[in-house]
């Protein structure tokens, strides 16, 4: 599906720039200007949180996802911490100390920081949260129900896709809105989740499913059954996908909010024409197609470097203290 994804995009591109106009026009028009982005803030701890969530209001986001570590244990931006000897988080087998995570501690810390940022940043701000598909059903319930206080924007991936089914129970317990979607592929996973109303936001990635065609099939569905979009949009993302997505947002009524929060400066000199983001918002391009040309013989001067990815790389040693695999 990822080749099949680049190109789908592709021609779209060609079609656009023959036709002598931004894609997003040769998708029907604008129906707004820009595209609303969300910041990602992670810390250490929760006044490293709110340090990085201030910057990017700042910075003029107005919607913040925020992830910390819970002491102790590895988890998004954090790597753990060697517990003593004896202690309950003691682990067997060869697992690192600096690699194991549990779902509890998890569950009771997060409430926590939201609690913590709402009384410091006040209302004007949308929070988000990942949970990256790591609790049980019963815990999901419980972090959902727990989060409600605290008025989140949408709270991400607390089951994984082969658990959809248990979407129907999780939806009947708790007021959260829920996003879904970035590790699926086809509309069998999709379809039940939009047409039941069981999610709020749909955050497929478009480079996964099939490219631009599918995946304006996916927003007008999701239309008709009131789910807004929010596409996957990682850091590891490029230029072109994040602007075949701002085009699509930029014509559909139900886009909900843009992950990306702009790109860094040696990305913009060899992607010659990023799309921009100012005061929050990302803006398209007036030039035809996605309006960017990659410049090859600049790219060539930044090779990927040999060894293992630094994106992320620890979630493929995580582990919980017995050794289990963890997700994603």
């Amino acid at each position: 599906f990822n080749a099949m994804s680049g190109v789908d995009i592709a021609l779209w591109d060609i079609k656009a720039k023959r036709a002598g106009m931004p894609l997003y026009q040769l998708l029907g028009g604008k129906v707004r200007h820009g595209a609303d982005c969300y910041f990602h803030a992670s810390g250490n701890s929760f006044s490293e949180v709110e340090e990085n969530a201030r910057r990017a209001m700042e910075q003029g986001f107005r919607h913040v996802r925020v992830q910390v570590a819970t002491p102790g244990y590895a988890g998004y931006g954090a790597r753990g911490n060697a517990p003593a000897e004896g202690a309950r988080s003691e682990v067997v087998g060869p697992t690192s100390p600096r690699d194991i995570w549990e779902p509890a501690p998890y569950v009771r810390m997060v409430p926590k920081l939201f609690e913590h940022l709402r009384t410091k940043l006040g209302d004007d701000v949308e929070l988000l949260h990942d949970v990256h598909e790591r609790v049980t059903l019963n815990q999901a319930i419980n972090l959902s129900k727990s989060l409600e206080p605290y008025r989140l924007f949408f709270l991400e991936d607390p089951l994984p896709p082969e658990d959809n089914d248990h979407f129907r129970l999780l939806r009947q317990q708790t007021t959260t809105p829920l996003a879904m979607g970035e590790l699926f592929n086809t509309q069998h996973e999709y379809v039940p989740l939009i047409k039941e109303r069981l999610i709020d936001f749909i955050r497929i990635h478009i480079s996964q499913i099939g490219g631009l065609s599918p995946a304006r099939k996916v927003a007008a569905l999701s239309e008709f059954f009131g789910v807004r979009t929010a596409w996957h949009g990682p850091g590891d993302a490029s230029p072109l996908a994040h602007a075949a997505q701002l085009a699509l947002e930029l014509v559909s009524y139900n886009f909900g909010v843009h992950e990306g929060s702009g790109f860094p400066k040696e990305t913009q000199e060899v992607f010659v024409g990023c799309p921009e983001v100012q005061n929050g918002y990302m803006l398209a391009q007036e030039k035809p197609g996605l309006g960017i040309e990659v410049d090859e013989k600049l790219a060539a001067k930044f090779p990927i470097p040999a060894g293992p990815p630094n994106f992320d790389y620890s979630w493929g040693t995580t582990r919980r203290r017995d050794g289990t695999v963890i997700r994603p």
